[in-house]
């Protein structure tokens, strides 16, 4: 594994992530899919590290697939829950961090409601010169690193199932559909697929998609382009992202109704006709059924890659881990 080749201790943003990185999470999150598919899934390289799951949001799959991934590399695991925390007797944020540092956690993988909290407690970790390695695991607007990780993942193992690496995108064209206004997702597969080469094609609603979208990617070796209609993003498209619609940050009313988005801008069986014919689809869910993807084609397994996603995000969070921590093969 190639774990000699890193040094980032957070991660916080793909932002700044180089081709290397990528592909070094690539390829050892290929080793360790195979380590999972052992009768006995599970190796000791992180055996005797604390990882501490602070998510301070709700949250089903991430939360579930990091302490998988944690155990699976045989980590001591801390799980915090906000509701039952000291935060409801008014005990900080920063405060927190530090008492599960007092406890000899050595990564701390953080999920809030807010952008910036996973990078404030980097920053007091560094202040306070500890070796603590802090992982975003979505921040409010922000991003969501691991999500865009395993997408990724998902996507470039099924063009190279042996040898999974970026330069498989370059000169595809993927689609994003949906509420990417309020998607840390949307924002962080931007940054790693506009850094593959691949032309990535974002549609919505003007309200879901607004034109300060087309400043991200500048620069970058990919392509990014901006719909108001689904139809141009989709045609000869290699791959479709489907978004969630985030009624829950929505704090205006930013759609008619659910049913006139899905008329116009869900992915249905008919609609993808106008992709190429080996399209696949993600999801990083939550799924609407119904909404934002049609039951029929969410559950088709000739076009969906979402079951494949849940799989991928434990080899690849299992890869973050494991280079953040310094294991060894």
């Amino acid at each position: 594994m190639p774990s000699n080749t890193w040094t980032r201790r957070h991660i916080i943003s793909l932002a700044d992530f180089t081709t290397t990185e990528y592909d070094t999470v690539l390829q050892t999150a290929a080793s360790f899919r195979e380590v999972l598919s052992r009768r006995t899934p599970k190796v000791p390289t992180l055996q005797g590290q604390v990882v501490a799951n602070l998510f301070f949001e709700p949250s089903t799959r991430t939360r579930s697939s990091f302490e998988l991934a944690a155990k699976r590399l045989s980590a001591d695991t801390l799980n915090f829950a906000a509701a039952t925390s000291s935060l409801t007797k008014g005990e900080t944020i920063l405060d927190t961090a530090k008492t599960y540092l007092a406890m000899g956690t050595d990564i701390m993988v953080i999920r809030h409601q807010e952008a910036g909290v996973p990078q404030a407690i980097a920053n007091e970790m560094d202040r306070l010169e500890s070796r603590v390695g802090v992982l975003n695991a979505g921040d409010g607007q922000h991003e969501h690193p691991s999500q865009a990780l395993l997408d990724l993942f998902t996507i470039t193992t099924l063009l190279d199932p042996d040898r999974p690496r970026i330069e498989l995108l370059k000169d595809k064209k993927i689609a994003i559909v949906g509420d990417i206004l309020h998607s840390r997702v949307a924002r962080s597969n931007i940054w790693s697929l506009t850094a593959t080469g691949a032309e990535v094609h974002l549609a919505s609603t003007p309200t879901l998609l607004p034109q300060l979208f087309a400043n991200y990617g500048i620069d970058r070796p990919g392509k990014l382009f901006l719909h108001w209609d689904v139809e141009p993003a989709l045609e000869n498209a290699d791959f479709v992202m489907t978004l969630r619609l985030q009624k829950e940050r929505m704090t205006q009313h930013l759609l008619p109704s659910l049913r006139e988005y899905h008329q116009r801008y869900g992915i249905t069986r008919d609609r993808i006709k106008l992709c190429k014919d080996e399209v696949k689809v993600l999801h990083p869910g939550p799924v609407n059924r119904g909404v934002e993807i049609s039951s029929d084609l969410m559950d088709d397994l000739q076009f969906s890659l979402i079951s494949q996603q849940v799989t991928s995000g434990v080899a690849v969070r299992m890869a973050l881990l494991y280079l953040m921590g310094g294991g060894k093969a």
